[in-house]
């Protein structure tokens, strides 16, 4: 019955894309709230969730169209999940840096401190994962190599080896143009 109604999706009947959410919208709904915990975030990441669907439905490939809606519901509610992380850690750090303002710093340079911050944030982003745990461990939380080889179980050597490697691929993917 859904391929047939996938059918007559793709060749623009709208009644029958009502039909399919009516269809899905628990399980959609409950698939988002399983990661978001919050039943207004799940409402509005299921909304979301279904306009996915509609302008993913060319590429379905009659895998298993239960599976594939779920595959999607959650991989959405995991980013809405990020971002939301990401922005409430972008606002702590934005009220520790007004908070912790030295007496007598203009606003001109905390502005420019702040995106400087936020932009090395955003490059740091862009490393290997396996860099970027090493990277921000040791030159932002400044953290030792036997504190980084214990929260990663692995051994100090490892530590060494990522943290030069992850050097070598900064030199030669960033420029110093980039942070100034």
């Amino acid at each position: 019955m859904d391929d047939q109604l996938i059918e007559k999706i793709k060749s623009g009947n709208d009644h029958a894309f009502r039909i399919l959410v009516e269809k899905y919208r628990n399980l959609v709904f409950h698939t988002a709230y399983g990661v978001l915990r919050n039943e207004k975030d799940a409402e509005d990441a299921a909304q979301e969730v279904f306009l996915k669907i509609y302008t993913s439905l060319p590429q379905y490939e009659k895998q298993g169209f239960t599976t594939w809606v779920t595959r999607i519901a959650v991989n959405h509610a995991i980013d809405i999940k990020r971002k939301k992380t990401r922005r409430h850690e972008e606002m702590n750090v934005e009220y520790e840096e007004k908070s912790h303002a030295p007496p007598g710093e203009s606003v001109e340079l905390l502005v420019i401190q702040r995106e400087r911050k936020r932009l090395i944030r955003k490059r740091l982003n862009e490393l290997p994962d396996n860099y970027r745990d090493v990277v921000e461990g040791f030159y932002i939380k400044e953290q030792t190599y036997e504190e980084l080889a214990e929260k990663l179980d692995v051994k100090l050597k490892t530590v060494e080896v990522r943290l030069y490697r992850a050097r070598q691929w900064m030199k030669k993917h960033w420029k110093e143009d980039d942070f100034s």
